[in-house]
């Protein structure tokens, strides 16, 4: 079937994720992924110079998505409470809807290559800096970022497991509302640089 170049080009996104995910970027040839997407390797060269650049806009899309259901969740909600949990629920629906996408962006073998590591990284720290202004501290910028870090490195352990372990508990909602119950009562505990108590509307 012939589509539109623009439709053409996420189709080959969307396809390459899975078998990216599935066997790492060294191991996967483009042959494969155009197998996989119905076209020919030309059609796929097309669209991408070479294997890195695919797997660059790979990631690149894969975490603009995961940014971006994060951001609308969490501006959905009106109570300090409501957003450390629709903020989680966001991510492990993020997870429990997308492995692929969740096993390519957290899987060991990324860290192995620089440029890799970096657009990864640049992901989490975005990830970081939308939950740290959420996290209504009169506290420094520097405290909201280590517990901001806190909650997404909580975040990816738990998805690990539900990714990982067939028998883990996988309902994106459940695990939201078990996470983010210890979250809450942790950073309900939190005092702004050891002396001032923490603020929530």
């Amino acid at each position: 079937m012939r589509l539109p170049a623009d439709q053409r080009r996420q189709q080959l996104i969307d396809v390459a994720r899975d078998v990216f995910s599935e066997r790492g970027f060294h191991a996967t040839s483009m042959d494969e992924v155009a197998l996989a997407a119905g076209v020919t390797k030309p059609v796929v060269y097309q669209h991408f110079p070479s294997k890195r650049a695919l797997y660059i806009e790979l990631l690149q899309d894969t975490g603009g998505h995961l940014l971006r259901n994060l951001e609308q969740a969490t501006r959905r909600a009106t109570t300090g409470r409501e957003r450390v949990e629709e903020g989680f629920a966001a991510y492990f629906r993020f997870v429990v809807q997308n492995r692929s996408a969740f096993r390519l962006l957290f899987g060991a073998s990324i860290r192995n290559d620089p440029e890799f590591s970096r657009i990864v990284e640049g992901t989490i720290a975005a990830a970081v800096e939308e939950v740290s202004t959420l996290i209504d501290i009169g506290g420094s910028s520097e405290q909201r970022t280590v517990l901001a870090n806190a909650l997404v490195g909580m975040a990816e352990g738990v998805s690990r497991r539900a990714v990982r372990d067939p028998d883990a508990e996988d309902d994106a909602n459940r695990l939201a509302r078990w996470v983010a119950e210890f979250a809450w009562f942790g950073l309900r505990g939190v005092r702004a640089d050891e002396s001032t108590p923490a603020q929530y509307s």
